[in-house]
């Protein structure tokens, strides 16, 4: 998209020539008995980095102020006119990190803005339709993603504008709440710089026992934004069954940006557990039982003899006490 301050009137005088027919070019070919699809691309040989072989996105660069000119193609291969609307949005990141586009736009999906907002594409004709996106003087240097909408009949099809705006860029990253359940290791990854980030992933867990993970670095499968939080897994099938371990997340991207955070994780074998305290309070409450039963017998048989000592005794007693006394008298 090259810039130029002149930008807005050329694209007010483009607004008579808005649409830029291509008659019969790019037109896919129709599946049998169904009508051909319509598909969207980044005009050929436009924008900053212009290719002549198709680009997969919109790229733009300029400093604050600038207003950048690119043109989106819209093949129609049908026999029937067809009337898309076109506009722009903001790029973000579902809390999964995948890409998703925000409902309302206050970034790049703000600022750009299309010759005709609705085009009527005649039949087999690939139609190209002029755009602008003006950077605020105000605009925070870095990288501003969005993407071109353009929709018709109940159908949205999107491309990706990469917009840098010149000026200093940070590129850092943290990774937050690291968490081990269920033989799965969450963490969170925020975006803290001005730059799309492509994270790469350690994983690293040491026990008392030794060491029970080791993963070597590699590539996730996200671009983190700028600004943009994500919570993301790993999986942990062959935990320890009995340990104490600290694990450890080593997080990178390009630019420097670099983190670790760790978590704590004892394993037991609750089960086991369990089942031996099982066992423990079965064989206590056994013995108890036992002992409880037999006490009461001990008891009765000892009262009874003490009682049949002192009754014995005492008889005998007091019979050779009266005998004496009787002989003392006579």
């Amino acid at each position: 998209m090259p810039s130029s301050p002149r930008a807005r009137a050329r694209l007010r005088a483009l607004c008579g020539a808005a649409v830029l027919l291509t008659a019969g070019t790019g037109v896919p070919a129709a599946a049998a008995g169904s009508a051909p699809a319509w598909s969207v691309s980044p005009s050929a040989g436009g924008g900053t980095r212009p290719a002549q072989d198709g680009r997969p996105y919109f790229y733009a660069e300029g400093v604050p102020g600038t207003v950048l000119q690119d043109k989106v193609a819209v093949t129609n291969p049908g026999g029937r006119p067809l009337t898309v609307r076109l506009r722009g949005a903001d790029a973000d990141n579902t809390g999964t990190g995948a890409l998703s586009l925000r409902t309302r736009s206050t970034d790049t999906g703000a600022w750009i803005a299309f010759a005709r907002r609705e085009v009527k594409i005649p039949a087999r004709t690939r139609a190209e339709v002029p755009f602008t996106v003006t950077v605020p003087a105000d605009a925070t240097p870095g990288d501003h993603p969005g993407a071109v909408v353009v929709s018709a009949n109940g159908r949205d099809f999107g491309v990706s504008v990469h917009l840098r705006v010149s000026g200093p860029t940070l590129s850092a990253l943290t990774v937050e709440r690291v968490r081990v359940t269920g033989g799965r290791i969450s963490y969170d990854l925020v975006n803290r710089g001005n730059t799309v980030l492509t994270p790469r992933l350690a994983v690293r867990a040491d026990g008392v026992l030794g060491r029970a993970l080791d993963r070597r670095p590699r590539t996730l499968p996200v671009e983190l934004l700028p600004g943009r939080r994500v919570t993301l897994g790993e999986p942990w099938k062959n935990t320890p069954a009995l340990d104490s371990v600290r694990v450890r997340l080593t997080v990178t991207a390009g630019g420097g940006a670099h983190d670790e955070a760790t978590a704590t994780k004892r394993f037991v074998p609750w089960a086991a557990v369990a089942g031996t305290c099982a066992v423990i309070l079965a064989a206590g409450g056994a013995a108890f039982w036992f002992v409880r039963r037999r006490r009461p017998a001990n008891g009765g048989n000892g009262a009874n003899g003490a009682n049949n000592g002192k009754g014995e005794n005492g008889a005998n007693s007091g019979n050779h006490g009266s005998q004496e006394i009787q002989g003392s008298w006579s």
